[in-house]
């Protein structure tokens, strides 16, 4: 190998070590920056998931007597029904409801109240309450995406989550591409 060869191929792989390491620098710190809120988001992700399984988690699903609309209660009734539910079954006044929710297959309406996480399910044709219990699902949600501390805080932190996590994988395939370059260039 010549001289001249020699040097460039030196030039190549300082220019690329050099590379690598501000690779590295970015790619450590900025883990460890998204560390905490990666770690938060899995775990709660995971709870999310089994939502549906874990009856801690969020309230089984109760079916009602029909799935028929004709003889369903009205609306006003459903939710006049649920706020009495909620005070009976758990002494608590006052609570606002956020929506009600009607499973048009299982006959019966979920009302979820603003504060608590309260769920309160009716059948929807005769105004039975079938359970009064806390839904955790809504609360981990909003710990998942950061909505627990306010509407603001949730857009940033998915923002940088997302992006970071882009720059994460960019750097991450950067610093397993040069090393295997930097190799192919000193055997050549």
């Amino acid at each position: 190998m010549s001289t001249s060869t020699s040097t460039l191929v030196k030039q190549k792989v300082r220019t690329l070590a050099d590379r690598l390491r501000n690779f590295r620098l970015y790619h450590r710190y900025l883990g460890l920056a998204l560390g905490v809120f990666v770690l938060i988001s899995s775990l709660t992700g995971i709870l999310l998931g089994w939502k549906k399984n874990v009856d801690l988690l969020q309230p089984p699903t109760h079916k009602g007597i029909t799935t028929d609309l004709q003889q369903w209660i009205p609306l006003a009734d459903m939710a006049r029904i649920s706020i009495a539910g909620l005070d009976s079954a758990a002494a608590i006044q006052d609570n606002p409801i956020d929506r009600i929710e009607a499973r048009l297959d299982k006959g019966i309406v979920k009302t979820i109240f603003q504060e608590g996480s309260w769920e309160v399910q009716l059948d929807a044709s005769t105004g039975k309450v079938l359970s009064v219990a806390r839904r955790h699902s809504d609360w981990i949600e909003k710990v998942h995406d950061g909505s627990i501390i306010s509407d603001l805080f949730k857009l940033v932190t998915m923002n940088v989550l997302g992006f970071g996590l882009l720059i994460i994988s960019f750097t991450g395939f950067f610093l397993w591409f040069y090393p295997r370059k930097i190799r192919k260039i000193k055997q050549e």
